[in-house]
């Protein structure tokens, strides 16, 4: 990022962006085209919203956390009608309500799904059958990968994605302010039909890609960053990436619940990029996060909505590995021995260093 900044309409900022889609393609799985935004990871969600929705349309919405209230509010500010599916906080749809859903609803534009609900830990499983049902149902299959594009598996084109949208700050090991969606010929039937939206235009930007410029001043350091990042993930690998996000998870479940933590979400719905626990009895959130923070260095996220103050959440993304992990779980214990919490001290360690030592 501390190189010169170049022409965002020069031969050196199209070879840059051609390198980036390439690679984008690579993580998102597709032969779609992709489109890079200088947003935040809402700003990307507006531009799949904006960009299929006219005055009316219905999109529904599997609402089953912070983030997946705040899509199904943005299809209601557009203009849309958005169809709430009411699922528990800590779990996901599955394909049989989604079977439900277009069962009892007609003419539903979309069906938009948040992959990985960072206020509540909890990843949506089986996108595969949830997008055939909404082809067969004559749908759009939208996707926010925001937090976990790059740290699970999303094979978008095996899956029947018609638009993703990923954050470069997650799983892509970038700092904030980016947005990368994909979009398939599918999904591009609708977006020549709805209303358009102007900065997230995206076919005004498909204009532009063809010469691999975008219609307006993109973040440049900000493309060098992802640039590298992109690289990084296409030299480590997709899968072996998956697998190193998973054993680290795994790890750290393992010594949350070996200190008596109780994790947030279901079996089967745990996500390998957040981890999310409640807290035990008598542990104050700004004490517990304080302490973590100021006395040893490793910052973890409170509860959102409803869930303020109830559970923390720790970030397993990008880089992570197993120095992150233990280096957490040691640092937690000894916070709960400055709270004051009698717990056998050790256990939550030689748990978390347990699931590593089984894959050496």
């Amino acid at each position: 990022m501390a190189k010169p900044v170049i022409n965002h309409r020069g031969p050196e900022f199209r070879e840059l962006y051609r390198r980036m889609l390439d690679n984008l393609k690579f993580v998102f799985e597709t032969k779609g085209d992709v489109f890079v935004f200088t947003a935040s990871g809402t700003g990307g969600v507006e531009c799949a919203i904006r960009n299929i929705l006219s005055n009316g349309d219905k999109i529904a919405v599997p609402v089953n956390g912070v983030f997946s209230e705040r899509l199904r509010n943005a299809v209601t500010a557009f203009g849309g009608k958005g169809i709430e599916i009411p699922i528990d906080w800590g779990s996901a749809i599955t394909p049989a309500q989604v079977e439900e859903l277009f069962e009892k609803e007609k003419n539903i534009k979309a069906l938009a799904v948040v992959y990985n609900e960072t206020s509540t830990g909890a990843t949506t499983r089986n996108l595969k059958e949830m997008g055939k049902i909404c082809h067969d149902n004559g749908a759009l299959f939208v996707v926010d990968a925001i937090s976990i594009l790059g740290g699970d598996a999303l094979p978008v084109d095996e899956w029947d994605v018609d638009i993703c949208v990923a954050g470069s700050q997650k799983c892509l090991m970038t700092p904030p302010g980016l947005v990368m969606l994909s979009v398939n010929d599918r999904a591009w039937k609708v977006v020549e039909t709805a209303r358009r939206s102007y900065y997230f235009d995206l076919l005004e930007c498909r204009k532009f890609l063809a010469n691999y410029e975008t219609p307006f001043t993109p973040a440049v350091t900000l493309f060098y960053a992802l640039d590298e990042a992109l690289l990084m993930i296409r030299e480590e690998g997709l899968q072996p990436r998956y697998n190193r996000h998973n054993l680290c998870a795994r790890s750290l479940y393992a010594g949350l619940e070996a200190l008596g933590f109780q994790v947030f979400p279901r079996a089967g719905f745990r996500s390998q990029v957040v981890v999310a626990a409640n807290y035990l009895p008598k542990v104050d959130d700004k004490k517990f996060r304080d302490l973590l923070r100021e006395r040893y260095h490793v910052v973890v996220a409170g509860g959102m909505g409803k869930l303020k103050g109830t559970m923390f959440r720790i970030g397993v993304m990008g880089t992570v590995s197993e120095f992150e992990i233990l280096t957490t779980i040691g640092a937690i214990e000894s916070t709960l021995v400055d709270l004051g919490i009698r717990f056998e001290y050790g256990i939550g360690s030689r748990a978390s260093r347990d699931v590593f030592g089984k894959q050496n």
